[in-house]
Parts: structure tokens; sequence; C-alpha cells
């Protein structure tokens, strides 16, 4: 294993869009939350669980629903090399689900947006251009090489299948 290997920080992640039928389920996030605006439940997969576990638990935490039959997506992935880190976003769709939405969410106000207007809700950047990838065919990998300390992507490559 190399110096590089051994030091490698790596910090998994995953994003579900629950699906409705021609209606998707987003959350507001405020600012002090981080990734403020309008995005998809998620979080950090805990160890030992799967991805798969992570994002069911992440969907129920924040808005109440219980999903299940996640349909893998694809992944985002975004690396510093300076910081020898690796951030992985793994991405689904749910839409069978079952249960009532929190009164409360803990990371911000739920709505079900129709498809056809999610996009022109404010959101970030960079999860506005993966919104269509989660209603088309096949899967997507978003690889991105990132500079956190001057905040700025250096290279950035979709693949779609």
């Amino acid at each position: 294993m190399s110096a590089v290997q051994s030091e490698l920080k790596v910090a998994l992640y995953t994003m579900c869009l629950v699906r409705d039928g021609d209606r998707v389920l987003l959350m507001n996030r405020p600012a002090e939350k981080g990734f403020p605006g309008w995005i998809a439940p998620g979080g950090k997969v805990d160890f030992p669980e799967s991805l798969t576990e992570g994002a069911a638990r992440e969907v129920l935490e924040e808005t109440g629903l219980t999903v299940r039959n996640l349909i893998y997506k694809g992944l985002d992935e975004f690396v510093d090399p300076k910081q020898h880190f690796r951030y992985m976003v793994f991405n689904y769709v749910a839409e069978e689900f079952e249960g009532e939405l929190l009164e409360n969410p803990p990371e911000g106000e739920l709505k079900w947006v129709p498809i056809n207007e999610a996009a022109t809700y404010p959101m970030q950047d960079w999860f506005k251009l993966r919104l269509s990838f989660f209603f088309d065919e096949g899967t997507f990998e978003v690889y991105a090489v990132y500079d956190q300390e001057t905040d700025t992507t250096l290279k950035e490559t979709v693949k779609r299948t």
C-alpha cells in the first residue's frame, strides 16, 4: 500500500429521491445546515450499514417515510488530491414508500414538487445538474477533482450508461 493510500480519507454518503408518480419529495435546507436550497434527502452512511440501508435510514430520519426497493441511479465522486480526500455520494430513487411526512422535519421544509417544475426551485448548481439524471434510463457517474482551499472544481466528467 502506498503512503497516499494509507493517508486517504473517504466519506460515504447517499441521496435518495422519493418519487410519487409525476412528483418528487424535496426539502428546503436552510443555509446553517449546509447545502442550502431544495435537495433530496440523504446523508452519511453509518458503519457497518450497507449503502441502501443508509439511504433508507436517512429518508426515514429526514422525512418520516419508509422506502423500499431502492433503485440505484449513480455515483457522485469528488476528490481533493491535496487533502487526500474522496467524497462519494451513492444516488437512489425510491418509488415504493409508506408513512406520513414529519410535521417538523429536522433538515428543512418538505414539499411534494411536480417533476416538471423541480429544476425551477432554488437549489445548488451541482444538484440541479444531476436532477434530470434521476429520471433518465440507466445510471450516471459524475467525477470531479476539487480544491477545497480555493473552492474550485479543477476537472469534472459525466458518464451516462
